[in-house]
């Protein structure tokens, strides 16, 4: 794909419209992650870490924690001013996977939380390669919902006819750009057992409500949408609680970059 690509329909009108959402609804990420960020990734003080994809900074924030200096990089307007609002001292900037905006060998990390499925493309590869310095790591992180439980499955199966052709983590499409190139090393996965914990409204409403191509429809059809999982309540007494804990796992995806291109 060219440098210019265009962010998918559903991500620029859904993360535009659905910012609120967002920052509700999505899970933050497991402690034990914390560890595998300085211990796998080398993200700590003095390392120069890019966050690709930012959103509103849910991941920025546990990054900067670390004491790793941290660039952000979100090409959503509304997503990246609500980064900046609650992340003043993160730098933040306007650019896509596809034309990142900085400079060779600039970062030592550059990890994508929730993000890399919708920029899966040889040219986002080659980008990362070229602000990566040599031995630098790739991160590529997603909670991912624990559909083993049955209401989660029903989750699923109400949101699942929406999508379209937006991508998605669970088709593994997002991995055929490694397929083949010498840009990196073997992706490497870790997996941590997470879960969400709050009221039915913020972590099943707010939390389907902010998926990318859910935001993008219709007002009266998100209704829809909202009104059956509301109905989930009527059949799981757990989901009738003042408090749920949503279970998810989180997967770590590790890639060295290699000095060959």
């Amino acid at each position: 794909m060219p440098a210019n690509t265009p962010i998918h329909d559903a991500a620029q009108r859904g993360y535009t419209s659905a910012s609120d959402n967002y920052q509700r609804g999505r899970p933050e990420y497991p402690d034990a992650l914390t560890g595998w960020l300085g211990e796998a990734l080398g993200v700590r003080a003095g390392a120069r870490v890019v966050d690709l994809g930012a959103g509103t900074g849910k991941f920025t924030k546990l990054l900067a924690r670390t004491g790793a200096t941290v660039t952000a990089v979100e090409p959503v307007d509304a997503m990246r001013a609500r980064l900046s609002e609650s992340l003043p001292d993160v730098r933040a900037l306007a650019g896509t996977a596809e034309a990142i905006p900085l400079a060779d060998g600039d970062a030592d990390v550059l990890v994508c939380a929730q993000a890399f499925h919708w920029f899966a493309n040889a040219q986002a590869l080659r980008e990362m390669h070229r602000v990566l310095r040599a031995g630098g790591r790739l991160g590529l992180i997603w909670n991912v919902r624990d559909e083993s439980r049955d209401w989660v499955a029903e989750i699923t199966d109400i949101v699942t006819p929406y999508e379209g052709d937006a991508p998605r983590f669970y088709k593994g499409t997002w991995k055929q750009p490694f397929e083949g190139q010498t840009l990196f090393g073997p992706l490497q996965r870790t997996v941590f057992p997470h879960s969400h914990v709050g009221s039915f409204e913020q972590v099943v409403l707010d939390r389907i409500l902010s998926v990318s191509f859910i935001a993008s429809l219709p007002e009266s059809e998100q209704a829809v949408v909202a009104d059956r999982l509301r109905a989930l309540k009527d059949r799981y007494a757990e989901l009738r609680e003042p408090t749920i804990a949503f279970p998810y796992a989180t997967e770590a995806w590790l890639a060295e970059r290699l000095v060959t291109a």
